[in-house]
C-alpha cells in the first residue's frame, strides 16, 4: 500500500509539474530551429568553418534546442535565469539601455557576451566551446522572442491566461509555440518562407547592437501586451494581426545570430 501511495504521489507531482508555467522556454523547438536555419544561411565561409569546427556535423538548427533539452539534468539548473530578462513596462529606449546596464543578475542579455568570450578564447576547451555555441544559438533565439523581455510580475506572460483556438493556454505559450505551430510548416520550410530581408533591413540589423535587439523585442512585447487581454479567446484574427510581427522577430533572431558568429570568426 505504501508503495502504491508513493507511486501515486510521484505521478501526481509529475502531472502538476507538466502544467506549471515556465519562463524559460522560447519559440519552442520549431522557432529555435528556424532562427538557427536562417542564421546559417547568412554566415560567411569563415564563420561557417568556425561553427563546424565547434559543432562538427551538428547544424545551428539542431544545436538550438540544447538549452531547453538540458533542463532534464539538474546539474544545469544554474542556466535557468539565462533565458530571459524581465523589463518593467513604459520604458523608453534609453530607459531599457540603462536597465540593462544596471541589471547584474544573470540574464539573456549579459550571458550572450560571455558565450562569445568563451568561443573567442583560444584557451577554451572543445567541451567549453561546444556548450557556449549551443547556448549562444539558443539565447539569441530567446532574446528575440518578445515575451522573454516581458514583465516579472506575470512571469513573462505565463500568468496572462488566454484560450488558443478553444484550448486553455497563456500568452507566453502562444508566442513560444501556438502561433508558429499554427502555420503548419517544418522549420526548413518556415525559414525559407521568411528569409527574404530587404537591403534596408539587413543594413539596419547588421549595424544594430545587442541592446538594440533587446529594445526591438521589448517594443514588440509592449505591442503584444497592449493588444491581448487576459482571458481573451485567440484564434484566426490574432494570427492575422500578429503573423508579420512573429515572422519579423524570427528573421531578426537569425540575422542577429549570424552577425555575432560572423564577428567571432572575422
Amino acid at each position: 500500500m505504501k508503495s502504491i501511495n508513493k507511486s501515486l504521489k510521484v505521478a501526481l507531482t509529475l502531472i502538476v509539474m507538466a502544467y506549471l508555467p515556465l519562463n524559460v522556454s522560447a519559440w519552442g523547438m520549431l522557432g529555435h530551429r528556424i532562427v538557427g536555419q536562417v542564421a546559417e544561411s547568412h554566415l560567411t565561409k569563415r564563420a561557417l568553418r568556425g561553427v563546424q569546427g565547434v559543432l562538427g556535423t551538428e547544424s545551428l538548427a539542431m544545436a538550438s534546442n540544447w538549452g531547453d533539452f538540458i533542463k532534464s539534468d539538474t546539474a544545469y539548473n544554474y542556466l535557468y535565469n539565462w533565458h530571459f530578462v524581465n523589463l518593467p513596462g513604459e520604458l523608453d529606449k534609453q530607459g531599457v539601455f540603462n536597465f540593462l546596464d544596471a541589471e547584474h543578475g544573470p540574464n539573456v542579455y549579459n550571458k550572450i557576451p560571455e558565450m562569445v568570450s568563451v568561443l573567442k578564447n583560444p584557451q577554451s576547451t572543445a567541451d567549453q566551446k561546444r556548450l557556449a555555441m549551443r547556448m549562444l544559438v539558443h539565447l539569441v533565439g530567446d532574446l528575440n522572442q518578445p515575451m522573454h523581455t516581458a514583465r516579472k510580475e506575470d512571469l513573462g506572460g505565463n500568468k496572462v491566461y488566454v484560450t488558443w483556438f478553444g484550448a486553455k493556454s497563456n500568452l507566453h505559450k502562444v508566442w513560444d509555440e501556438g502561433l508558429i505551430d499554427y502555420q503548419q510548416l517544418s522549420y526548413t520550410e518556415y525559414a525559407s518562407a521568411i528569409n527574404h530581408p530587404s537591403e534596408d533591413q539587413l543594413t539596419a540589423w547588421k549595424s544594430s547592437s545587442l541592446k538594440d535587439f533587446v529594445y526591438g523585442s521589448y517594443e514588440a512585447c509592449n505591442k503584444i501586451y497592449a493588444n491581448t487581454k487576459p482571458e481573451e479567446k485567440l484564434s484566426y484574427k490574432y494570427n492575422y494581426d500578429f503573423i508579420e510581427l512573429l515572422n519579423n522577430q524570427l528573421l531578426k533572431g537569425g540575422i542577429c545570430l549570424a552577425n555575432i558568429l560572423n564577428d567571432i570568426y572575422s
